[in-house]
Parts: structure tokens; C-alpha cells; sequence
């Protein structure tokens, strides 16, 4: 059975249907990814205890693993500083399951759980949340200083609050909606052009032969999917980090 609309990529399917008169308790093919993406990294560091053990020269595994933490901790030194250490693990879990759920939905058949805005709201949301009550345990009251940018006139404050915590709240947005809405429109386009290279290439001899122009643009945007895979978890963590460094440094 072919899919005929691009979309129906993006349904949630019950895999083990669990239902009652409030709640849908279902395992879903986005259950199913969310826990194949924290298995799969799961093995990855197994990987490196049972083939390499963390050796000087490192195997595959342990380039890949190495490489993630050094992007992570990268991040977490420029833009939150030493204090940032203590909130590393967090980054690093945030950044490695977004690239492994963004890497998984590249795979014909599969489903990508970042493609869904319910999912990126979710993620955003627990950042969010975090932030506020760092930034309350931090500076308590002083917290409200976020909302008036230094040296402001005061004369300002009823017009620069409203604007500044606004433009606050809608971070909770921006991070949900960024990595949404790029995973979503990638997506959907590959569909799209693999549609059409189907198409030409059941529909006759000439179109036969012309379906391979579709099929190489497919390739190439593949490619070009595989890279805003990473970039969207880069830039999603990136985020977080700068909004990390304002509750903890309250700029």
C-alpha cells in the first residue's frame, strides 16, 4: 500500500491501542521512536565500554560519542561560562535525543517525532519551566529585571515590560515552532518528489527515462535534510543555552 498524501507520513499510529473514557494511553509509532531514539544512545555508550572502553585511540563509537559531548560542552562554555557545568548533562541529554529522533525520521518507513509541534512544545515547555525557577532560585525578585533592559529610562517601563515579556513568553514558542516546522516542511517535500519520481517512472517509457532528473534532486535533498537534521538540534540546544545564560547571569 502506497501513500498517496505526504502527510499521512506524520500519522500517529496505535501500536498497542490502550484506551478509556478520559485518557488514550496507546504505545504509538511516536512512543515507539521516542524510546528506540533513548535505547539507540543507550547502546552507543555500551558500545564504547565493550569495544574500546574509553581508550586513547577511540573506535567508531567513540568518535561519534566524542563528538557530541565536545559540541555540547563547546556550547555550554561559550555562551552559560563555568557555571554552565552543572546543567551539562541536561544539554547534553536535550541535544542527543533531538539529533538521534531527527536521524531516525530520515529512515524510509520511519516516523519522525519532531515533526510533530505537540512533541517540540513538549520539549520546549520543560525548558521553559527550567528556566524560570533557575532564574527564581537564583535572583528571586531581581528576576523581574529581564523584563527592563539596563539602563532604560523608567519613564519607558510601561511601554518596554509588556513588549519585553512578550518577547519572553514567545520563546517558549519560537523553540516548539523553529524545529517544528523545519523537520515538518523537509519532510514533506522528500515525500513530495519521491511521489513524482514514483509517478514517471510507472508512467511510460519517456517518462521512464525523465524520472531520473526528480530522483537525483531527491538525493540531493536528502543530503541537505540530513543537514538541517543536525543544524535544528544544534540550534534548539544553542537556544537553550543562551537562555540559559540569562537566568543564571541575568542579562
Amino acid at each position: 500500500m502506497f501513500i498517496i498524501s505526504p502527510l499521512e507520513q506524520f500519522e500517529i499510529i496505535a501500536i498497542i491501542p490502550l484506551y478509556s473514557k478520559l485518557f488514550d494511553l496507546s504505545f504509538t509509532n511516536s512512543s515507539f521512536i521516542m524510546l528506540l531514539s533513548i535505547v539507540f544512545f543507550l547502546l552507543l555508550l555500551v558500545m564504547i565500554t565493550l569495544n574500546g572502553s574509553g581508550s586513547i585511540v577511540p573506535n567508531r563509537w567513540q568518535v561519534i560519542v566524542e563528538t557530541i559531548y565536545d559540541t555540547v560542552l563547546e556550547m555550554v562554555n561559550d555562551n552559560i561560562g563555568s557555571r554552565g557545568k552543572q546543567f551539562f548533562p541536561f544539554i547534553f541529554t536535550l541535544f542527543s535525543f533531538i539529533l538521534i529522533s531527527n536521524l531516525i525520521g530520515l529512515i524510509p518507513y520511519s516516523f519522525t517525532i519532531t515533526s510533530h509541534l505537540v512533541v517540540t512544545l513538549a520539549l520546549s515547555l520543560t525548558v521553559f519551566i527550567g528556566l524560570n525557577i533557575i532564574c527564581v532560585k537564583e535572583h528571586g525578585i531581581k528576576m523581574l529585571g529581564l523584563f527592563l533592559p539596563p539602563g532604560s529610562d523608567l519613564a519607558l517601563a510601561p511601554l518596554l515590560v509588556p513588549i519585553e515579556f512578550i518577547s519572553y513568553i514567545f520563546r517558549l514558542f519560537s523553540l516548539a515552532v523553529r524545529l517544528f516546522a523545519n523537520m515538518m516542511a523537509g519532510h514533506t517535500l522528500l515525500k513530495v518528489i519521491a511521489g513524482f519520481a514514483w509517478s514517471m517512472m510507472v508512467g511510460g517509457t519517456v517518462l521512464f527515462l525523465a524520472h531520473f532528473i526528480p530522483l537525483i534532486i531527491l538525493v540531493v535533498l536528502f543530503g541537505l535534510e540530513l543537514g538541517v537534521a543536525m543544524i535544528q538540534a544544534y540550534v534548539f540546544t544553542i537556544l537553550t543555552c543562551i537562555y540559559l545564560n540569562e537566568a543564571v547571569n541575568l542579562h
